[in-house]
């Protein structure tokens, strides 16, 4: 293989890509719910749950949202061939990892640039899905393979091997813009500082004084240092020389940086690192997160139990192991997506640690799981997960919305048009959302339902254009403005007004998108059957 070449992988049904329509989103006030009044300045208020099809629901999004979300976090379903309670999981290989790239697709575009995307999932697809994130965000943007100890007991009945982690696989949209934050220091890690001589910086520990680096090298590092207690010259090793130049070692020795040890005579030197610096610094994350820190499957169905006792979420996450990852990706303020919300805990979390969120979800488990367990958050009410960590109140709220149906529909006679479901502002949006315009109808000007730039706006109606008003809609516009009409028929020649784009809908529109399809959810039965294809050499293997 040339270093040209690209490691892909394959799969049946890999070229087919769906055309998906840009759904509108419509708000349901009665499922939105806030806080009664503001605690913090640090509220937020217009956080989103979405019910729907989470590829649509992302699809929906990118027009507002490209760019700007500062963090995506999504357990998707495993595709073990188990079906669980709350939805299926168990999709044939091929159609899930059509259904993943689908989606990746969507959050890569609604990163901002310094943002990054974890996915937690198990051995059955994680290798596979590891290599098609490579095709989606590049193998240079994958930052690491976390491994997250989810059991912390074996289990004595298995076959093999006892399953006791999951993974989850971080990418940035571009590493090198991203850099993860710093862990807040551990007590355990703190107690390891002392302050033996009563220094009145206090506690420290000592550190090491050379780099493994020889003489040859860096001569700069190789000289003699004087015990001040003993008065002897000590060299370091020539193939383990001091990691400090002489300009530096001689501030150490001025600002007292330097230990020799309990009576002073030690014969190596030794850096003071003194624990109010380290502190504010944090600490680097490792790829290995062990339940003590994070939790586990079982803290995380205790959580379950005390939110819905009747009947929990099946397969959620700890909170401690949300809270872990939006820690190192995100600062307050920021945004976090979940498109596979399950039973809230993202939402959840970000809540508490003050980030804004979006969560989609499309199973009924949105509003007997979901809402209640958010309007706990916001009235203060769940003291459970990380809420004492983090000192949670209550506060804030979220807008609720669900996708629109299709833009269009067959009529009886199996003509596609207009959904009768659409009123006119639902249709405005829905076409300007289409059509790349920004939805923004003007209270004074009739025709100005939505703009591309300062200059070009969009006009859509389901009148029936006379030659004489769209004259009258050229003369408004004039001559240092652009026009796109919408309507359902016009009676003039389309290109009779140099200022206006006149075009017929819905056949406008018909060709670009795949109309009244709802779901694409990872489920097999709600998936278009596909004939038989013949085997084929080489199927899931890397090919160049």
């Amino acid at each position: 293989m040339t270093k040209k070449q690209k490691l892909e992988l394959t799969w049946i049904g890999k070229e087919n890509r769906p055309k998906l329509e840009p759904r509108i989103l419509l708000e349901d006030p009665a499922k939105s719910y806030h806080a009664k009044r503001r605690l913090t300045s640090a509220d937020f208020f217009d956080n989103r749950l979405i019910f729907g099809d989470n590829l649509l629901a992302l699809k929906a999004l990118e027009g507002e949202f490209s760019g700007k979300v500062k963090c995506v976090f999504i357990d998707p379903p495993y595709n073990t061939g188990s079906a669980f309670t709350h939805y299926d999981d168990g999709v044939e290989h091929s159609i899930w990892l059509s259904l993943m790239r689908d989606r990746l697709e969507i959050i890569r575009r609604l990163l901002s640039e310094d943002g990054s995307l974890w996915i937690t999932i198990d051995d059955n697809e994680a290798h596979y899905l590891k290599v098609l994130c490579d095709e989606v965000f590049g193998r240079e943007n994958f930052v690491a393979n976390v491994v997250w100890q989810k059991k912390y007991a074996p289990a004595n009945d298995a076959l093999w091997l006892s399953d006791s982690h999951d993974h989850v696989l971080v990418f940035a949209k571009s590493k090198e813009r991203w850099r993860p934050n710093k862990l807040p220091r551990t007590q355990e890690q703190d107690d390891l500082y002392t302050n033996a001589d009563n220094d009145s910086r206090g506690p420290w520990m000592s550190d090491n004084y050379t780099c493994a680096k020889n003489a040859d090298e860096r001569a700069n590092l190789y000289y003699a240092v004087r015990n001040p207690n003993t008065g002897e010259e000590i060299w370091p090793k020539r193939t383990r020389v001091w990691a400090f130049d002489q300009a530096a070692h001689q501030r150490h020795v001025a600002d007292d940086m330097i230990y020799w040890g309990k009576d002073g005579k030690n014969s190596t030197p030794r850096l003071k690192k003194f624990l109010s610096k380290l502190r504010s610094a944090g600490r680097v994350a490792a790829t290995v997160w062990l339940h003590e820190e994070v939790g586990h499957n079982q803290d995380a169905n205790r959580e379950q139990q005390i939110l819905n006792a009747d009947d929990p979420f099946k397969t959620p996450k700890p909170e401690k192991l949300i809270h872990r990852i939006v820690t190192l990706a995100t600062k307050p303020g920021d945004l976090v997506l979940d498109s596979f919300a399950g039973s809230g805990t993202t939402g959840a979390v970000a809540h508490k640690m003050g980030r804004r969120w979006i969560m989609i979800e499309l199973g009924e488990h949105c509003h007997t799981h979901i809402i209640p367990r958010l309007q706990k958050v916001i009235d203060g009410d769940d003291q459970g997960g990380i809420s004492k960590a983090v000192d949670w109140k209550g506060g804030g709220g979220f807008r609720y919305y669900r996708l629109a149906p299709s833009l269009l529909e067959k009529d009886k006679w199996g003509n596609w048009v207009i959904n009768h479901d659409y009123n006119a502002a639902m249709l405005a949006e829905a076409l300007c959302k289409l059509e790349g315009f920004t939805y923004a109808p003007s209270d004074a000007v009739y025709w100005q339902h939505g703009h591309s730039t300062e200059r070009d706006f969009v006009y859509i109606t389901t009148a029936s254009l006379t030659h004489e008003q769209l004259q009258q809609l050229a003369d408004e516009v004039g001559t240092e403005r652009s026009l796109l009409v919408l309507c359902t028929a016009f009676r003039a020649k389309a290109d009779a007004y140099p200022n206006l784009t006149v075009k017929k809908i819905p056949k406008q529109v018909l060709s670009r998108c795949e109309w009244g399809h709802d779901d694409y959810s990872l489920q097999v039965e709600n998936l278009p059957k596909e004939a038989p294809k013949p085997f084929q050499q080489g199927l899931f293997d890397g090919e160049a």
